[in-house]
């Protein structure tokens, strides 16, 4: 244990499989909130690597729509780690989670993401990621947990 995180030697290994997810979402300037429930498969890429496939629902001002989001998640410069991509090949971050923690920023356009990631042990994981810039100030936090 590692300051109450899990560290993980190999992030794709751990991440494989179907996963169930719960999001809050607050805007801070505004104040409303919203919330994003479903799952993620992380399945093996026919190269090395993971695609992330998320679907769920996300209500957001009392509206509830469909909500998806794909990901790669491919081998990082050190081995457990991952390169984390957007559907379409553009960086998105790193992913290191040998320690169990690890923080990640990703610049778009004027607006800046800082993604906290924590382990808690071998079937709960958390992402808090706060964006900040002209026009946006949310935070996002999001919780998962394994299935079967």
């Amino acid at each position: 244990m590692n300051d109450g995180f899990w560290p993980v030697a190999d992030v794709l290994a751990h991440l494989t499989g179907r996963w169930r997810v719960e999001r809050g979402v607050r805007d801070l300037a505004g104040g409303d909130e919203g919330r994003f429930e479903g799952v993620v498969h992380f399945t093996p890429l026919t190269g090395p690597g993971l695609l992330h496939e998320e679907s769920g629902t996300f209500t957001w001002q009392g509206v509830t729509r469909p909500a998806t989001r794909t990901l790669r998640f491919l081998p990082g410069p050190t081995p457990g780690t991952a390169d984390v991509r957007f559907a379409d090949g553009r960086p998105f971050h790193r992913l290191d989670l040998t320690t169990g923690r690890y923080v990640a920023d990703h610049p778009c356009a004027a607006d800046l993401y800082r993604g906290e990631f924590t382990v808690q042990d071998a079937d709960h994981w958390r992402t808090v990621w706060r964006v900040g810039g002209p026009a946006k100030d949310l935070v996002l936090t999001t919780d998962y947990v394994r299935e079967g």
